[in-house]
């Protein structure tokens, strides 16, 4: 593993050009997605530049693939108390599929696996949860589900 690099090279190096520095404390159940994906840690919500709020939030800031998002707009989950896909008599649906397969393969982490999660646990220790295991155990940082490497220290990690 490699440990922090020069604010420099930082900028050349990390995928993400990262905002405000994130906790753990930051993550919260508002930003946990219909999929089960925690928008706390994709890199539209940490980034500098035009944030996104996450997917349950307005439709500021968000890119022309999540307002298209059939997952965000299905129904089903409109009309659920949850508003997780989780409530779902057709889980999992074709696209939720898809979409966890890339996750798993990409950048690991299941969508199905935290669905699961918030349905037998519930969300508050669900989220409890994702803060120990996205934390930057170099500078205590919100790790980006989408890059290697912490997008405020550049600590890499498996």
């Amino acid at each position: 593993m490699v440990g922090p690099i020069g604010a420099q090279q930082e900028a050349v190096m990390l995928k993400v050009r990262p905002g405000e520095k994130r906790t753990p404390q930051a993550l919260c159940a508002e930003l946990i997605a219909p999929c089960g994906m925690n928008c706390g840690l994709c890199m539209c919500y940490l980034r500098k530049k035009i944030t996104c709020g996450g997917c349950r939030s307005g439709d500021e800031g968000k890119s022309k693939s999540v307002l298209a998002c059939t997952i965000r707009k299905c129904e089903a989950v409109r009309a659920s108390v949850s508003v997780f896909c989780s409530d779902c008599a057709k889980l999992p649906c074709p696209r939720l599929k898809r979409l966890d397969v890339r996750y798993r393969k990409k950048y690991r982490m299941s969508m199905l696996e935290n669905l699961r999660a918030i349905r037998e646990d519930g969300i508050e220790p669900f989220v409890e949860s994702e803060r120990k295991r996205w934390t930057c155990p170099e500078c205590g940082g919100v790790q980006c589900v989408h890059t290697t490497e912490c997008i405020y220290c550049g600590f890499a990690w498996a």
